[in-house]
C-alpha cells in the first residue's frame, strides 16, 4: 500500500474504474461517451495507461478500456475532432503503444492514416478561407476541435511527416493579419463568441487568448515543435508575433501579470482591455496556460528574460489569493489539480531561480484536492469519471504533480503543455 497521497488518490480512482463495466450506468448508455477524450472512455484509458507505464497497476486494465472504445466503429472525417472519435482513440492507443512495442500497430497505422487525411482535408479548407480573406471559426484552429489539436497528435506520432509540417505551415499563416472594414485584425480573429457560436456579447467577434480555444494553444504547439527540431519557414517569427500580441494585452497588477480571456472589437479599437474581476488562472483560460506557453516559447527562442517573466507570472498567479479564490473546483481543465500539474511541468523546465519557487507551491495546490471530493467525481452528474472535468483527469494531474519526475506516458500532450 502506498504512502504517497497523490499516488494513493490516483490508484484509488483507478481501482474504482478498474473495468469499463464499473463506470456509472448513466454514462455507459451514451455512445458519445465511448468516443470522447474530454469526458469519456479514451480519457479514462489514459489513466490506466499511465499507471501501467509507471508499474503501479496492470496493463490489462488499459487494454480493457481501450477495447471498450474500439468495440464499435469510431467516428472519423468531418464529424470527428481531436477530442472525439478516431483522433481521440488514436491518442490513447499511441500513449499505450509507446510502452508496448509491437502492440496496437495495425489499428495505430490505420488511425495515423485517418489523422493525416483529416488534417489535410481541414488544411485545404483553411487555406481556401484565408485566400478569400475571411476570418476563421474557432474550431478551425483551436486545440480541442481544430488544427492545433491535430498538430499535437501529429507531433507526437510523426513530427517529420508532411501532415505535421503542413499544420505548422498553416499556423504560421494564421498569424498573418486580416483586414476587415479597413481595420487590421489578428489572423485568428473570429466572428463568433468564445463558444464558436454567434453571441450577442460579441457582435463583432473576438480574439481568444486561451490555451483550449485560442492563440495560446497555437503558441504552445509552435514552441513544442521548435524544441523538437520540427520547424517550417516563418516558424520563429510566428512565435514572436503571438508573444507580441500577448505582451500587448498583458495587464500588470500588484500581484503580477494577468491576461484577459479574450479581446473584443471595442477593446481592439481603443487599445484597452476592459478591467475584469480576478480570473481563475487555469489551463483552458488564464495565466497558467498562458504562462506555460510563454515559457515554452521563450525556450524555443532562447529568450532568457521572457522565460523568467513567464515562470514568475505563473508563480505569482499561484500565490494570488484573488485568483485562487476564483478557482472553485479541482479539475484538470480549470481547477486545482490542473494548476498543480502545470506548476510541476513548468518547474521541470524552469530556470534555477524560479524552479524551486514553483515546486514549493505544489503541495498547497495538492492540498486543495480533497481525496473524498476527487473520488466522488466518478459518480458526479456534472463531472463524472472523465479527463477534463472529472476524476480521471484529477488522478492523472495529481499523480504527475506529486513527484519531481514527468509522467511516464505522453498523456498530457493533448493539452499542449508537453
Amino acid at each position: 500500500m502506498t504512502t504517497d497521497p497523490a499516488q494513493g488518490l490516483a490508484t484509488d480512482i483507478a481501482d474504482r474504474l478498474a473495468h469499463p463495466d464499473a463506470a456509472p450506468a448513466a454514462y455507459r448508455a451514451k455512445d458519445w461517451w465511448r468516443q470522447s477524450l474530454a469526458h469519456g472512455i479514451p480519457g479514462i484509458a489514459l489513466l490506466h495507461v499511465e499507471l501501467a507505464a509507471a508499474g503501479l497497476r496492470p496493463w490489462q486494465r488499459a487494454h480493457d478500456w481501450l477495447a471498450a472504445t474500439a468495440r464499435a466503429p469510431v467516428t472519423s472525417g468531418p464529424d470527428s475532432h481531436p477530442y472525439h472519435g478516431a483522433p481521440a482513440l488514436g491518442h490513447a492507443l499511441a500513449c499505450a503503444g509507446d510502452h508496448l512495442p509491437g502492440s496496437y500497430q495495425r489499428p495505430l497505422h490505420a488511425l495515423d492514416r485517418q489523422l493525416a487525411d483529416d488534417a489535410h482535408r481541414r488544411l485545404a479548407a483553411a487555406h481556401r478561407r484565408i485566400d478569400q480573406g475571411h476570418p476563421p471559426a474557432v474550431a478551425e484552429f483551436d486545440a480541442i476541435h481544430g488544427l492545433t489539436g491535430y498538430g499535437a497528435r501529429l507531433l507526437h506520432r510523426d513530427p517529420d511527416s508532411d501532415a505535421c509540417r503542413a499544420v505548422l505551415e498553416y499556423l504560421v499563416r494564421l498569424t498573418d493579419p486580416l483586414t476587415a472594414d479597413g481595420r487590421e485584425l489578428p489572423g485568428w480573429w473570429t466572428t463568433s463568441g468564445p463558444s464558436g457560436r454567434p453571441d450577442p456579447r460579441f457582435p463583432d467577434g473576438h480574439a481568444n487568448t486561451g490555451a483550449a480555444h485560442g492563440i495560446t494553444g497555437v503558441l504552445s504547439l509552435l514552441a513544442l515543435a521548435a524544441r523538437r527540431g520540427t520547424a517550417v519557414p516563418g516558424h520563429l517569427d510566428a512565435i514572436r508575433t503571438i508573444c507580441a500580441w500577448l505582451d500587448r494585452w498583458r495587464q500588470n497588477t500588484d500581484r503580477g501579470p494577468t491576461w484577459p480571456y479574450w479581446i473584443t472589437r471595442t477593446e481592439l479599437r481603443t487599445n484597452r482591455a476592459e478591467p475584469n474581476a480576478p480570473l481563475r488562472p487555469s489551463w483552458c483560460y488564464g495565466t497558467a496556460g498562458v504562462g506555460r506557453a510563454q515559457q515554452l516559447a521563450a525556450i524555443a527562442l532562447g529568450d532568457h528574460a521572457r522565460q523568467l517573466a513567464a515562470e514568475n507570472a505563473l508563480a505569482d498567479a499561484l500565490t494570488d489569493p484573488a485568483q485562487l479564490a476564483a478557482t472553485t473546483d479541482i479539475s484538470l481543465c480549470h481547477g486545482f489539480a490542473g494548476l498543480a500539474h502545470i506548476a510541476a511541468r513548468t518547474a521541470h523546465d524552469a530556470l534555477p531561480e524560479t524552479a524551486s519557487r514553483l515546486r514549493a507551491l505544489i503541495p498547497a495546490l495538492l492540498t486543495e484536492v480533497k481525496p473524498a471530493a476527487a473520488v466522488a467525481l466518478v459518480d458526479a452528474p456534472d463531472a463524472g469519471p472523465g479527463l477534463l472535468d472529472g476524476a480521471a483527469g484529477v488522478a492523472l494531474a495529481t499523480l504527475a504533480a506529486g513527484t519531481t519526475d514527468p509522467p511516464s506516458s505522453a498523456w498530457d500532450t493533448c493539452l499542449l503543455i508537453s
